[in-house]
């Protein structure tokens, strides 16, 4: 019986002193895992560097060889083994569907922590707090940008611009406010009055406006589609607002 051996690729990458090429390990472990018996050659100095772009009228590495044929860099690597290549300027749901994820697991974790129960009234509070921080840290790492993308459909803030600096650091005291359980004479009325403006400024310019616009809600120079996802986050905290308003007595965060 024949025996069968490993396809053969060349890769050659950055491992220099200062620097390694992070797509240069990525490529390597992608044709390992593969299948592939890699020869792995370092490009050690920026001469050696250069003078093997200008071989291969190149302008980036790693450079993969498979069979003699120049593949390209990791993502050409990727397309030649089916794998799939995140085009940057397509939208996605996945940085507010991890937003979500995280906060019901922390709420499902504080809730067992707190009361020895997992599905508690407590844990669907703590969930919409959670959320509501999260995505104010999610702002607040670029308040400048996520103003200049704010501005593109909030119909406050396009009256009044420092609106859209504010409006991360209310969401963020709402959100950690309503875990705490205090101060909710400021937490309800600040929850209620953004996410009001919020989900209307949102209906509005989706369902009225048929804009197709990018949401601000994970930061500005996020992908996330504005839509039914974004709006639901400002129901979200109408909807948290209101309940506090109007929730039994000792039910609840901070009880």
């Amino acid at each position: 019986m024949a025996i069968q051996t490993a396809a053969k690729a060349t890769i050659y990458r950055m491992v220099m002193p200062d620097h390694i090429c992070p797509y240069g390990l990525k490529a390597v472990d992608l044709l390992k895992r593969n299948g592939f018996e890699v020869d792995d050659r370092w490009l050690e100095t920026r001469e050696e560097t250069d003078a093997f772009k200008a071989k291969h009228n190149i302008e980036t590495t790693p450079q993969t060889f498979i069979r003699g044929e120049r593949i390209g860099g990791y993502d050409d690597l990727r397309l030649h083994l089916g794998k799939r290549v995140r085009d940057p300027e397509a939208t996605s749901y996945r940085p507010v569907v991890a937003v979500f994820a995280v906060a019901a697991l922390l709420a499902l974790a504080t809730s067992w922590a707190a009361t020895g129960s997992l599905l508690t009234i407590a844990a669907g509070e703590w969930f919409i707090a959670f959320s509501m921080c999260t995505l104010a840290l999610l702002k607040l790492q670029d308040v400048e940008s996520f103003s200049t993308m704010f501005l593109n459909y909030d119909v406050l803030a396009r009256r009044f611009v420092p609106y859209s600096y504010v409006y991360p650091f209310g969401e963020l005291v709402a959100g950690v406010l309503m875990v705490a359980g205090t101060f909710m004479w400021l937490s309800i009325p600040v929850a209620l009055f953004i996410g009001s403006i919020g989900a209307a400024s949102v209906f509005k310019a989706v369902y009225i406006d048929r804009r197709e616009l990018k949401c601000a809600c994970v930061g500005g120079n996020s992908n996330v589609p504005l839509g039914f996802v974004s709006l639901t986050e400002n129901l979200m905290m109408v909807g948290m607002a209101v309940w506090m308003l109007v929730k039994p007595m000792g039910v609840g965060v901070g009880h």
